[in-house]
């Protein structure tokens, strides 16, 4: 029957779920192979894990969680391909994918606040590239470069 663990641990993962797929939506955006669900269900799955072994096993965490994160690095790894003009891609979604399962993880300890601190900061990092006056930041530098780069005597 249910019970409090029980309710306690599917809001939990539900919550951590919803905060990767916000994450994986930005990624699907972007033109990411990734789906967002494959991003909702890594941090569901680490706030599910977190969650049972704290709540209903009493069990190791540290080392649950360990395995866990390298579970995760192995999914991430597989996000990450080189493409034929020799460009690596997909290390953006591979890190979202690992820091959205860190969200999980903190979502499934009981830090639903924290978890979506995290989640708004992972949004932030992986988003920045879109704000036009960053954009302009970059722009101006890689001119600045290129100018030194031209004035420079021939070697």
């Amino acid at each position: 029957m249910w019970n409090d663990i029980y309710l306690s641990v599917f809001v939990r993962a539900w919550l951590a779920g919803l905060f990767g797929f916000l994450i994986g939506w930005e990624r699907v955006m972007v033109g990411s192979p990734v789906r967002a669900r494959m991003v909702a269900l890594a941090a569901l799955n680490a706030a599910a894990i977190t969650a049972i072994s704290m709540e209903m096993f009493q069990a190791d965490t540290g080392r649950i969680l360990a395995g866990l994160v390298t579970g995760i690095g192995f999914l991430g790894a597989g996000v990450i391909m080189r493409v034929p003009t020799g460009e690596v891609s997909g290390l953006t979604t591979a890190a979202s994918i690992w820091a959205m399962s860190a969200v999980g993880i903190t979502v499934g300890s009981g830090n639903i606040l924290l978890g979506l601190m995290l989640t708004v900061l992972v949004y932030v990092t992986i988003s920045w590239n879109d704000w036009p006056v960053l954009n302009r930041l970059l722009q101006r530098q890689a001119q600045k470069q290129t100018q030194d780069a031209e004035s420079r005597p021939p070697l």
